[in-house]
């Protein structure tokens, strides 16, 4: 077996030497059962299949994860053959986009070393705790994107990103690994999100003794490189796994992959020969359930800013078996602390002398509001609130407060979204309702509109909840629906305007049923209300239809309006009730119900 290089350049030699120690003393402990040594041990491994050292429970596991697709899979397992499909190299090449180059910086921009990293959710990046530490040394570190050669050996550009430990920071010594946040632009503007994320599957089964894994990985900081089924699987005990390769093991911190491209192990150390200090006998790697065990220990102690960075990386490790890498929404689930002392809509926002109360329902619909765990019939979030329908299990309305003259700019860096403990899931509509067809998310509640004061950032993840959005056909919601919602925050900003907004979705008996269970709202409303220049309030109304866009879901074009309404034609259509909101709507003195039809901001009357 050639020499087994170590990982990187990094200075604290200490740790490395440490982390081999311990590494050799749980080899040694794996490799004594009934083994005179090690080489023996390899040895009675050299002649076995997967399936000989692997049978009834561990052997069903394993099955249960391999892709469905992928008919030649199950052969691989049983040993009986070494065949892909083709599409196995452009899956590896897919995978490996998620490595990165860890470069380690001290406080004036010195190079320390190197190091290997992967993302494992839309904001984090794993890597050792030999290679990061502390959080001092991560805030001066970087993680360099495509650091490779393309297929004409010329180097891609290397795209840089800043860690953010201030934002999360989690480190383990004695299973050496840390988990840190990530900026989501590099400094050129490229998105985090464009290298997609390994995720980290807490199933047993991905990987048995016998079989190959690869490791994607930055040897010695060099480009990008791949050790491709060189590496054996010897044993997998508590927490490790021990495999041993004829090439280099790779860089520290890099993923250890079974064939399904899966992510079984860290890749942390070498295991010294105790003969020869020279050379290295196996490697180890950290297991994923080690890993997502200890950080679910953790996650008690976290408070609520950073529990939802785990409740993110679970979120994206939910993967069924067949997929590798997922794409678009993550659904998670916040700790029910992250509402504690949420206020919610006000409605004296806009003076005590001028206070608008939530609206008012019919009494069917009263019976159809979803009432929370602790009694109360309105969610409270950062700046905004919302009732909803237990029969369609979206929003009646929601209500949102909106202070122009605090407006901050927060880019929409991720695309995950919540479902609130504080109701049942089967309440709410999630992912099954938006995959695989021209369905939105439409926010109810302007993702921006609620972003202000010094709880935007907040307020901006608040506003990522099932509970907060309505399908709607893509044309609508990033057309003329976007452009009148954008005209109204703009003008906010721009006079210092305090607003207060409500909106929802009109819920008709004929609305579409679609995949048997969900019925399509086909028009949405708002009604804005202010102080204006008089001193006095001025309430507007505006509905949009998307019928003519909805008749089939997989094939649907057409054009659709937006509409400028009393304030009336809205209680009409929703059986809501504004109270003397309609009396303060300049619409309904100098126009008939029928209303007026939005093409330019011109044409609105406030």
């Amino acid at each position: 077996m050639g020499e087994l290089l170590m990982s990187i350049l990094i200075c604290n030699r200490e740790l490395i030497e440490e982390q081999e120690k311990r590494a050799a003393d749980r080899f040694e402990k794996a490799t004594k059962g009934g083994e005179a040594d090690w080489e023996s041990y390899r040895k009675s491994l050299a002649v076995s299949k997967p399936s000989e050292l692997a049978s009834g429970e561990k052997l069903d596991n394993r099955k249960k994860l391999l892709d469905p697709e992928d008919t030649l899979a199950y052969e691989r397992i049983m040993g009986k053959s070494d065949l892909f499909p083709i599409s196995y190299l452009e899956m590896g090449k897919t995978v490996s986009t998620s490595v990165c180059r860890v470069e380690i910086r001290d406080s004036i921009g010195r190079v320390q070393g190197y190091g290997t990293g992967f993302l494992v959710s839309p904001s984090l990046l794993l890597t050792n705790n030999h290679v990061l530490e502390e959080e001092e040394s991560a805030r001066y570190s970087v993680a360099q994107f495509n650091y490779e050669n393309d297929i004409n050996l010329y180097p891609l550009p290397v795209k840089t990103f800043s860690l953010e430990p201030d934002l999360f920071f989690e480190t383990d010594e004695e299973l050496d690994f840390t988990l840190v946040a990530v900026e989501h632009h590099s400094k050129d503007g490229v998105m985090l999100t464009d290298f997609g994320y390994l995720p980290l599957i807490s199933a047993t089964g991905k990987i048995n003794r016998a079989e190959y894994v690869s490791i994607i990985q930055h040897p010695e900081g060099a480009p990008k490189a791949i050790a491709v089924r060189e590496n054996q699987v010897i044993g997998c005990t508590d927490g490790y796994l021990h495999y041993v390769t004829d090439t280099q093991p790779g860089s520290s911190g890099s993923p250890v992959l079974s064939d399904e491209w899966k992510v079984v192990a860290l890749h942390h150390a070498g295991v010294p020969d105790p003969n020869d200090s020279t050379r290295y006998i196996a490697n180890e790697g950290i297991r994923v359930s080690a890993i997502l065990e200890s950080l679910t220990n953790r996650k008690a102690g976290m408070n609520s800013e950073k529990a939802r960075y785990i409740d993110e990386l679970f979120a994206a490790s939910a993967v069924r078996p067949g997929e590798r890498r997922p794409a678009g929404m993550i659904a998670a689930e916040p700790d029910v602390t992250w509402y504690r002392g949420m206020a919610g809509y006000d409605p004296a926002f806009l003076g005590k002398e001028k206070t608008i109360p939530l609206p008012s329902l019919e009494p069917s619909q009263e019976r159809d509001i979803v009432i929370t765990d602790d009694g109360n019939r309105e969610l409270k979030y950062t700046h905004f609130s919302i009732v909803m329908s237990k029969s369609r299990r979206l929003a009646f309305f929601t209500a949102v407060n909106i202070d122009g003259s605090q407006l901050k700019k927060i880019t929409r860096d991720k695309d995950v979204w919540y479902f609130d403990p504080r109701i049942d899931r089967s309440l709410q509509c999630g992912p099954e309702l938006y995959e695989d067809n021209d369905l939105d998310r439409g926010h109810l509640v302007r993702r921006l509109d609620p972003v202000w004061g010094e709880d935007a950032e907040k307020a901006n993840e608040d506003t990522f909840h099932f509970t907060n959005c309505s399908p709607q056909h893509t044309h609508l919601n990033k057309g003329s629906w976007l452009n009148l919602e954008e005209y109204i925050l703009k003008n906010a900003g721009k006079y210092a305007l305090r607003l207060t907004i409500f909106t929802g979705p009109v819920f008709r008996t004929d609305d579409i049923l679609y995949k048997g269970q969900f019925k399509i709202p086909a028009e949405f409303w708002k009604v804005v209300t202010m102080v204006n220049e008089e001193g006095t309030l001025s309430a507007t109304a505006y509905l949009q239809t998307q019928k003519n866009l909805i008749s089939d879901l997989e094939f649907a074009y057409g054009t659709y309006k937006t509409y400028q309404v009393p304030v009336s034609t809205i209680e009409i259509l929703t059986g809501l009730s504004f109270g003397t909101l309609r009396t303060n709507d300049p619409l309904a003195r100098i126009e008939s119900s029928v209303g007026r039809l939005i093409e330019r901001s011109e044409d609105i009357r406030l």
